[in-house]
């Protein structure tokens, strides 16, 4: 295996400047009086002399140490975060030298939207991947011929990593740093940025929880009604009965409108609901388990922790309000 030594990162106006800086906080300090060599990192732009713009609402520029002649020679390649803009919208000359970087054997890393960058040079093709969750239908459209999964921090594919949003970079670049360098590195370095080496759980817990649908057209305004309604044990007959439908009628049409069965949108959106008691109630796990719809505590942990990632407990010390 190759050492990490030689480190580039690619950027592509608007420069999005949390997840540079990212990169810049674990590859890019020199750290030698920590007990390890620092890396050889270098910024890489198709312009070097030509400064690029930030994506801020208050503009200032960033200037590249390299063009892309940098990013040869590389070990680690990191596609830093960028306005998403097309398959066909990014310089070719950036394209180029993601495909020949990854050729050469380079680990490619993107932040965040810099996976559209490693969709649109193809090196995704056949292979897992993740994106920001408010990206991820977006991107899995994009790029059919890679599989998105909208719930993890990253996902590594060996000579590619592709990481969920802003910060779970972060995750995704002390993972690297573990895999390639050891354990005690990549705490060193977590230490120092005062964030934790590994964090439990995936982006499916910081996912804004969203409307129930208005379908006012197909299902007769059938989903708000059992949104409204989850205390209710509802079957696959109860809801076909009420829809003035015959099962197999009614199963087909539940299946264009939201994509899943019955049972399954129904936990989705337990889940949900016992999300925001969490978040704004001080209710005990059983409470919540009764006024959602799941038969028990121990029910609702199961689910909570398959679809989220974490248990009802944990979600609410890190979300849950403060209260008197």
């Amino acid at each position: 295996m190759t050492p990490l030594k030689r480190v580039s990162v690619i950027l592509t106006e608007p420069v999005s400047l949390f997840e540079f800086a990212m990169a810049v906080e674990v590859f890019g300090i020199d750290r030698s009086e920590e007990g390890y060599e620092p890396f050889e990192f270098r910024i890489c732009a198709l312009h070097p002399d030509r400064p690029l713009m930030a994506k801020s609402t208050a503009p200032f520029t960033i200037t590249a140490t390299h063009g892309l002649e940098g990013v040869r020679g590389s070990n680690l390649v990191i596609v830093s975060a960028t306005t998403p803009r097309g398959e066909n919208g990014y310089p070719p000359e950036i394209i180029g030298a993601i495909r020949h970087a990854h050729e050469d054997g380079a680990i490619l890393l993107s932040l965040c939207t810099g996976g559209f960058l490693l969709g649109a040079a193809g090196v995704l093709d056949g292979r897992r991947s993740t994106a920001h969750w408010m990206y991820c239908s977006d991107f899995q459209a994009e790029f059919p011929r890679t599989t998105v999964d909208p719930d993890v921090l990253y996902v590594d594919e060996g000579d590619v990593i592709t990481s969920a949003g802003t910060s779970a970079g972060i995750d995704a670049a002390l993972h690297l740093v573990r895999r390639e360098l050891g354990q005690e590195i990549a705490v060193r370095i977590a230490r120092r940025m005062v964030v934790p080496p590994h964090r439990d759980g995936g982006q499916a817990q910081y996912v804004d929880r969203p409307l129930s649908p208005d379908d006012s057209s197909s299902l007769g305004g059938l989903l708000p009604w059992i949104a409204e309604n989850l205390v209710v044990q509802h079957t696959s007959r109860s809801l076909a009965r009420r829809a003035n439908m015959s099962e197999r009628t009614f199963a087909r049409k539940f299946q264009a409108e939201t994509g899943t069965t019955p049972h399954k949108w129904i936990t989705q959106q337990r889940i949900l609901q016992a999300r925001r008691l969490l978040e704004e109630t001080d209710l005990g796990i059983e409470e919540i388990a009764d006024r959602v719809g799941f038969s028990s505590g121990v029910v609702l942990r199961d689910h909570f922790r398959r679809h989220v990632g974490v248990a009802p407990g944990d979600y609410r010390r890190r979300f849950g309000v403060a209260r008197a």
